[in-house]
């Protein structure tokens, strides 16, 4: 048996002995040998039962998880509280594939995609719209309280739990996330801790107009990596209550620093439910400090790097919605291209536009009249990762556009500003 370091209780060590079937024992040396490695002295109970799933396709390479996924399943194990999933990887119907695509997403990449999700429906998948990367929607149900702890994974969602949500969880990866999850207990260390919660940087806010989620943040990002930011000056520009519209705007700012650096958490002052009610008593004594202005946002900007075989070509896709939009955002973005369109006198989307939402928000937006104005452009509106899509090998020689710095990061797309994607959509050249 494994000589573990941490302070288990009877009933921890009575599992890993084996006195609840020897797959559970492996779960739990699994979960033990993780927290040994970053020094946790105990395990400590998840009390927010509903587990999500970063590991939510059925990539054809992936055999030792099918593997694992049947001895659990096999050994009658599952996550009791239920979990949720990130978004499926394909679309085939609402997003652009030709013959080649359809035969590469079927066979030699998503394969085993129909297995796979008989598979996590057998370990406690919430239904058949439990796919999505912001889990956290009121849509989707899967929300934690303040204090609560986590077995997810998925960086912008536990980004977004830990910061916006108060609640507690380290950036696992998967697999760690569903045995967690299964377990019950989690190891406690870095962020689940009081003092792996405070902040190594202050970051000043200085602009003179509200800044892009998806430039500060990834700005922020790149600055501080790992370590966790206090944001100060950001709700002089998003107010100070956590509303739908703060709150979507949280969740693009934060997947940036989650993708462009490797952030688990942050604090706004007057804002985040921690910054309340501690203030800069969050701060470590040996904090330090960086000043975002206008200046900065753009020279941050003009470094990300345009990746197409040919950059002056225009862009042929767009890609919106990374992580998933809001019922809101889907709104707004709807109006936007629809309003766009008729300024310029046009009907259609100068290029192929997919606009990726949480599976409850889109069948509710596909039973509403705005949703048939917006199809009649050629927009398309799916619940699929584009980060999936991108995996394909034949998408890197298209162009592809976004306004999300996470796809930018994680693909050869090409990143505009809202306003900018907007324009090319509705017709505007390169």
């Amino acid at each position: 048996m494994y000589q573990y370091k941490m302070k288990l209780t009877e009933e921890q060590k009575a599992i890993l002995e084996g006195s609840e079937g020897q797959v559970k024992a492996k779960v739990m040396e699994t979960i033990v040998r993780y927290g040994d490695m970053f020094e946790a002295e105990e395990l400590v109970k998840v009390t927010h039962g509903q587990g999500h799933l970063v590991t939510s396709f059925g990539l054809s390479l992936l055999k030792p998880v099918y593997k694992t996924m049947d001895e659990l399943i096999n050994a009658g194990l599952k996550v009791q509280g239920g979990f949720t999933a990130d978004p499926r990887p394909t679309d085939i119907p609402n997003v652009p594939c030709n013959l080649l695509d359809k035969i590469l997403y079927k066979t030699v990449l998503y394969g085993k995609q129909n297995y796979y999700e008989a598979q996590l429906k057998k370990l406690g998948l919430v239904g058949d719209n439990g796919f999505s990367c912001a889990c956290y929607f009121d849509e989707m149900g899967n929300i934690p309280k303040k204090g609560d702890v986590l077995s997810w994974a998925e960086s912008s969602a536990v980004n977004y739990a830990n910061s916006v949500l108060g609640a507690r969880c380290n950036r696992n990866s998967g697999m760690i996330d569903i045995f967690g999850s299964i377990l019950g207990y989690v190891p406690k260390f870095g962020l689940l801790t009081d003092e792996g919660r405070k902040a190594k940087w202050k970051v000043i806010v200085n602009t003179t107009k509200k800044p892009l989620p998806q430039i500060l943040g990834s700005a922020i990002g790149i600055k501080v990596m790992e370590d966790i930011p206090y944001v100060v000056g950001l709700d002089k520009w998003i107010g100070r209550e956590l509303n739908d519209e703060t709150k979507s705007y949280l969740k693009d700012f934060g997947a940036a620093t989650a993708s462009n650096g490797a952030v688990g958490l942050y604090h706004i002052e007057n804002l985040t439910p921690e910054a309340v009610e501690l203030g800069e008593k969050l701060l470590q004594k040996d904090f330090k400090e960086y000043v975002i202005d206008d200046a900065e946002l753009e020279r941050v900007y003009k470094t990300y790097p345009v990746m197409w075989k040919n950059p002056d070509k225009k862009g042929t896709y767009a890609f919106i919605g990374c992580p998933h939009l809001s019922k809101n955002q889907l709104n707004e973005w709807s109006d936007k291209i629809i309003n766009r369109l008729g300024e310029n006198g046009k009907k259609k989307v100068a290029c192929d536009t997919v606009i990726c939402t949480a599976p409850p928000i889109l069948e509710e937006f596909k039973k509403t009249e705005k949703y048939k104005n917006l199809y009649a452009t050629g927009t398309r509106v799916t619940a699929i990762c584009p980060l999936m899509y991108t995996s394909n090998p034949l998408t890197k020689s298209r162009n592809i556009m976004t306004c999300s710095n996470k796809l930018r990061t994680y693909s050869t797309a090409r990143y505009y500003k809202d306003d900018e994607l907007l324009d090319l959509i509705a017709g505007k050249q390169n």
